[in-house]
């Protein structure tokens, strides 16, 4: 049995205003059904993660923007 891919950094804290994770970027839907997903929606979703991120950056959640 392969591994199942997780972008989860271990830092469980999602954001009020945007709904997503604040180590990972993925949505508590998303976190919750994880496991039960195909591996192309895992891969989909990884996808977004980046700009997810980058979002959450530019507005000043994940600490100062430098």
């Amino acid at each position: 049995m392969k591994p199942v891919l997780t972008p989860c950094k271990k830092v469980c804290a999602v954001d009020g205003q945007t709904s997503l994770c604040l180590g990972c970027g993925r949505t508590l839907q998303e976190i919750g059904g994880w496991s039960g997903f195909s591996d192309e929606e895992r891969r989909r979703i990884m996808a977004e993660l980046d700009e997810r991120m980058e979002r959450l950056k530019a507005l000043g959640k994940l600490g100062p923007v430098a």
